[in-house]
């Protein structure tokens, strides 16, 4: 990619309602504005704080951290199966790496 063409992003709130990670966008609006969503390691404050692919984020989901990649920005909030290509989940726990064993 050329230095001139402009990098593709999308609102953080928004990704992470598409990405199916928070029911409401209210709520991945709210996790961001209380400062508990980190983008590759900085803090961020603010739901319209824009993502792209390759940014990672950090973010408390039930009883876990997670750690993922963003790889496509997504259209709309559309099925399960098309919410997870969105990301890729860079989570180390031991649990999720046996999940396909």
């Amino acid at each position: 990619k050329g230095l001139t063409e402009e990098r593709q992003t999308i609102r953080l709130d928004k990704w992470l309602w598409q990405a199916q990670f928070f029911k409401p966008r209210a709520l991945s609006a709210k996790l961001v504005s209380a400062r508990h969503v980190r983008v590759n390691r900085v803090k961020v404050s603010k739901p319209s704080h824009t993502v792209g692919p390759g940014d990672v984020l950090t973010f408390p989901q039930a009883n876990r951290v997670r750690v993922i990649k963003v790889v496509a920005l997504g259209e709309r909030r559309g099925p399960a199966s098309e919410a997870q290509q969105l990301y890729e989940d860079l989570d180390p726990s031991p649990s999720h790496q046996n999940a396909d064993q």
